[in-house]
């Protein structure tokens, strides 16, 4: 699996022989030094470039392209080297070509096996006046070897990157360098005109649905002989293709089969209006990709998630990078004793700190830009989400009505970064649930300092699962969704009233050891039977009493009123229910089940962990965060509850009939 970077983040590498492949929309220069343990290159000759292309273990392109391939071997490298940056530059003055990352598109960089496997990519996005960069960099630690993403930028070209590298004369080896590039330009041969449209011979994907454009199609397109209706050998006239003809014509020839309807394509999404002359587009709700406006709006969402992800992570890496550079910078400083102490001393250090609070005081402004744009966007599509992705406090509510069909996905809370806690990203799962939720209750502290006992903690526990099960009632069909509880000591009756006075469960609240045994049994055996008949092709032999809709179990004190067999059951649930549509809730503290030793383990690890108090556990590896989940709470004293599960229980009523 391909390990997408941001910047600053590192990856290991499993193989010693590798290719970094490099993709950019312009030709570009690709070049590489090597430096040791101290980051120091040692001169010219540890810098690989189209004048001189190999070096130990190191191969670069002989000329300027849009694509590179270099070749590393790892193995082959001088023991002194310990890190590899791997370069890119504008040919600057070669040529008449773009001076500016900015106006070209984002170069991608890859690091692949021989085999062409990607083991980690990266997109330099961000760059604006620089024309030369560091894309990766290739470092020794602790025996092995990783990759970083780094993607540091010089709006002074080649020369002030191989500066920055700790070269002398970097200017003259740079000015080597550029000519190498135009010479290599001067000997190469121009490429052919392009072809004519009736004389393009090359491969075109055929377009879904009839629409001649895939960007609209969220689940892949289907082959030639599926649903698109493309047939060899009939035209659109339902005639035999007539060659001659289409040639006379000097159109394409239409392969659409006359026999096949085609659905319609989805309407437009919405367009923003013009923008002001110098001011940024005003974003729109539902302006994704998608076939309905909750898929667009899901797609919008997820989008917007993954917007603040990265430039958040460019933020952290370009601050990360200005705190090692000044420490570098100080630790020179003091390493030189003539220059430790004294006046130059303390203009050294001032100017590294002053340097440090320029790149700094760039990577905000740069965040602010992108902060300001998503807060306006999530500004413009919070009021416009449907109940399904809506909170609690959303004006929606008060028009709803029951679903007549399963939506794609549900909100369960909201999460956000502490650069801007403000700013919250819907946090949207897909449905059926994957995994089942457990509801922490264990947790005394929150991020703001706050303490919350422990009895508190557990109403509020009891009350966000009542939230969510609520929501996951209200975004299905009447009769495609039941709720079970199961509350041994009775200690949840009052946040469940909700659920329990509208109706809504399917049977009042399991108390008690004897409850507890008995809906566990009888979701046990309904797991047990529709595996049986899927596995056996049997579907249709199931009981006819049987409940076929989506089943939710909620468990509140566990392990309260649970023996070992219980417990069996309770962990066979998590496992094997959600592939057959059973799916568990639980309200729980881990301490309280802490008797039971690594035997539940599996089980903790197979829930999506919530919490009833703002917390930022929730990991996020592709860029390293710590987002903070927000939970779904009900404005105080608000009915909007009440009022959605008593139109469910209503629906419920009138589908049994």
């Amino acid at each position: 699996m391909t390990a997408e970077l941001a910047r600053g983040q590192n990856h290991p590498l499993s193989q010693t022989r590798l290719e970094i492949r490099v993709s950019a929309g312009t030709p570009i220069v690709a070049a590489a030094t090597l430096s040791d343990e101290q980051h120091q290159v040692h001169g010219a000759e540890w810098v690989a470039h189209p004048g001189t292309p190999t070096l130990a273990g190191l191969e670069v392109s002989r000329q300027a392209a849009a694509d590179h391939r270099l070749a590393v071997d790892l193995d082959a490298m001088p023991d002194a080297v310990h890190r590899i940056h791997i370069l890119l530059a504008l040919p600057v003055g070669q040529g008449g070509g773009p001076v500016r990352f900015g106006a070209v598109a984002a170069p991608f960089v890859a690091v692949t096996g021989l085999d062409g496997t990607e083991i980690a990519s990266f997109t330099l996005t961000g760059l604006d006046v620089e024309s030369a960069v560091v894309a990766l960099e290739l470092y020794r630690r602790q025996g092995s070897w990783k990759v970083r993403a780094v993607g540091q930028g010089y709006a002074g070209g080649l020369a002030e990157l191989l500066a920055d590298q700790g070269l002398l004369h970097s200017h003259q080896l740079a000015s080597t360098i550029l000519d190498a590039v135009g010479q290599g330009m001067a000997r190469s041969v121009a490429a052919p005109p392009p072809r004519t449209a009736d004389g393009d011979r090359s491969r075109q994907a055929a377009a879904p649905y009839g629409t001649g454009d895939q960007t609209n199609a969220p689940y892949g397109n289907q082959g030639p002989q599926g649903t698109t209706g493309h047939h060899p050998g009939y035209p659109s006239t339902g005639a035999p293709a007539d060659p001659a003809a289409q040639q006379t014509t000097g159109g394409p020839i239409d392969y659409t089969h006359p026999g096949r309807g085609t659905s319609a394509p989805p309407p437009p999404p919405p367009t923003a209006p013009p923008a002001q002359p110098g001011q940024p587009r005003q974003p729109v709700a539902g302006d994704a990709t998608g076939w309905s406006m909750d898929e667009r709006l899901y797609n919008q969402v997820w989008g917007m998630f993954e917007d603040l992800a990265r430039t958040t992570a460019a933020y952290r890496s370009a601050v990360d990078f200005a705190d090692s550079r000044m420490e570098k910078e100080l630790e020179q400083v003091l390493s030189d004793p003539r220059s430790r102490i004294g006046g130059q001393a303390d203009a050294a250090r001032a100017s590294a700190r002053a340097r440090h609070t320029q790149l700094v005081d760039q990577a905000r402004q740069a965040l602010d830009r992108d902060l300001a744009h998503l807060t306006a966007e999530a500004d413009v599509v919070e009021p416009a989400l449907p109940p399904m992705f809506a909170s609690w406090d959303n004006p929606v509510w008060h028009g709803y009505r029951v679903p007549m069909e399963i939506p794609m996905a549900v909100r369960l809370g909201d999460l956000h970064l502490p650069e801007c806690a403000p700013l919250r990203i819907p946090m949207l799962v897909r449905l059926p649930l994957e995994r089942g939720l457990w509801i922490d209750s264990g947790r005394a502290g929150s991020l703001d300092g706050s303490f919350t006992d422990s009895h508190d903690l557990r109403r509020l526990a009891m009350e966000a699962a009542v939230a969510h099960a609520a929501r996951l009632l209200a975004v299905h069909p009447a009769g495609e969704f039941t709720v079970h509880v199961i509350d041994p000591a009775g200690s949840g009756a009052q946040a469940l009233a909700p659920l329990v006075q509208t109706g809504v469960l399917a049977a009042p609240p399991a108390v008690g050891a004897a409850g507890v045994t008995e809906v566990l049994a009888r979701l046990t055996q309904r797991v047990d039977l529709v595996q049986m008949a899927l596995r056996g092709g049997a579907a249709d032999s199931l009981p006819p009493d049987l409940d076929t809709a989506q089943q939710l179990l909620v468990v509140n004190d566990f392990p309260h009123g649970f023996d070992d067999r219980a417990v069996t059951q309770l962990r066979y649930l998590a496992d094997e229910g959600p592939d057959v549509g059973v799916h568990l809730m639980m309200v729980a503290d881990r301490e309280d089940a802490a008797g039971y030793g690594p035997l539940l383990d599996p089980l903790w690890r197979s829930l999506l962990r919530l919490t009833p108090v703002p917390d930022d556990h929730l990991a996020d590896p592709w860029v390293g965060h710590a987002w903070t989940y927000e939970p779904p709470l009900v404005p105080s004293g608000s009915q909007v509850v009440q009022q959605v599960l008593t139109q469910v229980a209503a629906a419920r009523r009138a589908w049994k009939r």
